[in-house]
């Protein structure tokens, strides 16, 4: 199957809200909570999932375009989930997906993704 044929999909994952994806805004609210680029990471990382098993060889895909709003808190230890659904495919190279962040039922994070597929270089193992 290729990527065109993948227009619909979705996937979840569960991740815990802790580490490199939390701040506490430079010590101004006293608690470490999920960061935008923490949450904006967790939503490429998905996109990037759903799409790989249907790339063709050789090739992968770089973020491209993000546009998404922050419209909840998650404190450090949350348990949260990063959705994402390829909504279109043009020119079989751009991807574009809905993406959300949820704690339970409150939706931390919403918007959309783009992604491109590019060719990777075959580096080999000769160096």
């Amino acid at each position: 199957m290729s990527i065109i044929d993948q227009v619909g999909s979705e996937r979840e994952e569960t991740f815990t809200v802790d580490g490199w994806l939390t701040t506490d805004v430079g010590g101004t609210i006293g608690a470490h909570v999920l960061s935008t680029p923490g949450m904006i990471g967790t939503m490429e990382h998905n996109a990037t999932l759903l799409a790989a098993p249907y790339l063709e060889e050789g090739t992968a895909t770089v973020g491209f375009e993000v546009s998404i709003k922050h419209v909840a808190g998650a404190f450090k230890g949350a348990e949260c989930t990063a959705w994402a659904r390829l909504d279109e495919v043009i020119d079989g190279r751009k991807l574009r997906f809905a993406v959300e962040v949820r704690e339970g039922d409150r939706t931390i994070g919403t918007g959309t993704h783009e992604r491109r597929v590019i060719e990777v270089p075959d580096t080999g193992t000769d160096g």
